[in-house]
């Protein structure tokens, strides 16, 4: 008897491969996987002998790709970058015309362009796919984030769809309760196409510039209560549960109120009171803020959050400097509940700035890309399953469902109403960190993004006759057509001479 062909193949199973290889067979399909390191590929197969679909080990790449029902399927989650383009340079001498190969790892969206084109050519089909939500995402349900060939990803959506995680179809809540053998039954699934070629790890890189953001913001409220208020860890992880029940609620505030309660097992104090201010990172933050450079989009706050892990890691100077150089004395001695309202707006306030940045900045990457991005859709896959999933995502929903061709979340009824009403506490907040000494780099850069998208005018007036007197790079005019540009001979200031360019 002829033995059954598996429905998709893994290739590396370090633990965001494993659980991912689960998920699927939980979910009835059979998944045939490979590992470099045979022993590691036996391993995981003989501690899983029950899953629904089944587990098969390959010991050869020969083997796996021939376990393959066609068009074969093939996942690769190894290490982004050299590491994917030594499996895929190994794997294509083995594969049939209309074989698909799945990248799901971080990759750079440019690299997936690249790899999609390389791979056409040779009559294979590429999708780079972004995985969020961590190991416990890719055992239980992720947010993913396809892009590349279209026709391609209908034969794989059926799988993508069952493995994702699911969100309440009325509330965008995500749905849980998922264990191992039995995944969630019903919901809407947290994926969607992205586009073509590089589309979905555009998508995830964007997402993980947002994360980061979040992260630091969160960060902020943090200190300025430690600050100015004076709290201890688990005072400040009860006011971040309360938070967590509001329109703040998401996966990251959650945590943080888990991570503020926790007890350091050796020492008994908080936990967050004996981890080293260091943060790593792992570049997709500095991806996002480049890019947004490179395309003239502002970002400063997704920028802000990257500069601000730089600052942390150089800890030794910051210790030396912090006894040469003294900030200001004053203390906050006003009501403890008004200032942590007034945190809560300042988050939430700038939020909104950051998510609107990381919308404008894939706005303006469909352009460039010739991409269709559903941005309505895009927030909706993000509500559950990735790291930056929050009831707020469901705004963004509805407000792209309002106007699909929005320009900017801030212009949408709800995001102005909000920012409208909470931007005094906000403006409260970032002016007694400032006088207190406390650093609020997202917070203060979410205000100054803000102000600067309502001023009609900026003084970037100044700035471009600044360059056309030292450069001669020209200025346009405010009583003259956009288009027309001017230089005057500015050494010579009494006697003006104005020339078209």
């Amino acid at each position: 008897m002829a033995q059954t062909k598996s429905d998709i193949g893994l290739i590396g199973l370090a633990v965001m491969g494993q659980n991912l290889a689960l998920n699927i067979a939980d979910h009835g399909f059979r998944i045939s996987v490979y590992n470099r390191t045979t022993e590691k590929t036996e391993k995981f197969v003989a501690e899983n002998p029950t899953t629904p679909g089944g587990l098969h080990g390959a010991k050869t790449l020969e083997e796996f790709v021939g376990t393959l029902s066609r068009p074969r399927k093939i996942i690769i989650l190894v290490q982004a970058g050299k590491g994917t383009d030594a499996v895929i340079d190994s794997l294509v001498p083995l594969l049939d015309k209309n074989d698909i190969v799945i990248d799901g790892g971080n990759a750079l969206w440019t690299d997936t362009i690249r790899r999609e084109q390389a791979l056409r050519a040779k009559g294979l089909r590429f999708i780079g796919s972004g995985v969020s939500g961590g190991e416990e995402g890719a055992r239980f349900g992720p947010a993913l984030m396809p892009g590349g060939d279209p026709a391609a990803y209908k034969e794989l959506e059926p799988i993508w769809n069952a493995i994702a995680a699911k969100v309440d179809a009325k509330t965008g809540r995500p749905l849980s309760g998922a264990a191992p053998g039995k995944p969630i039954q019903g919901g809407v699934p947290c994926a969607t196409y992205s586009g073509e070629t590089g589309a979905g790890h555009y998508e995830k890189m964007v997402h993980n510039g947002i994360e980061y953001g979040d992260m630091q913001m969160i960060c902020e409220a943090y200190a300025v209560m430690k600050g100015l208020l004076g709290l201890k860890a688990p005072e400040m992880g009860a006011i971040f549960a309360e938070w967590n029940r509001g329109m703040l609620g998401s996966f990251l505030i959650e945590i943080t109120a888990d991570i503020l309660q926790q007890k350091d097992p050796v020492t008994r104090k908080p936990i967050v009171d004996v981890i080293l201010d260091t943060a790593g990172q792992k570049g997709t933050g500095k991806w996002t803020s480049v890019n947004a450079l490179d395309m003239g989009v502002p970002a400063p706050t997704i920028a802000e959050s990257v500069f601000a892990r730089c600052l942390s890691a150089i800890k030794e100077e910051r210790v030396a400097a912090a006894k040469v150089l003294k900030g200001p004395s004053r203390k906050y001695k006003g009501s403890r509940e008004a200032l942590v309202a007034a945190i809560h707006d300042a988050l939430y306030c700038s939020k909104i700035c950051s998510y609107a940045q990381g919308f404008q900045l894939m706005r303006e990457a469909q352009k460039e890309y010739k991409w269709k991005l559903n941005f309505g859709e895009i927030a909706q896959i993000w509500r559950g399953g990735c790291i930056i999933r929050a009831v707020f995502l469901q705004k963004i929903t509805e407000a792209y469902a309002r106007k699909p061709d929005l320009a900017n979340l801030l212009l949408d009824p709800y995001f102005n109403k909000t920012v409208r009403q909470a931007q005094e506490n906000w403006r409260k907040v970032v002016a007694l960190a400032v006088e207190c000494g406390v650093p609020v780099p997202t917070f203060s850069s979410a205000l100054a993004y803000y102000d600067s998208y309502r001023s009609a005018r900026l003084p970037a007036n100044l700035l471009q006759a600044q360059r056309d007197y030292f450069g001669a790079h020209t200025y346009e005019r405010t009583d003259r057509p956009r288009g027309e540009f001017f230089h005057i001979d500015w050494p010579e200031a009494g006697r003006p001479q104005l020339a078209m360019k």
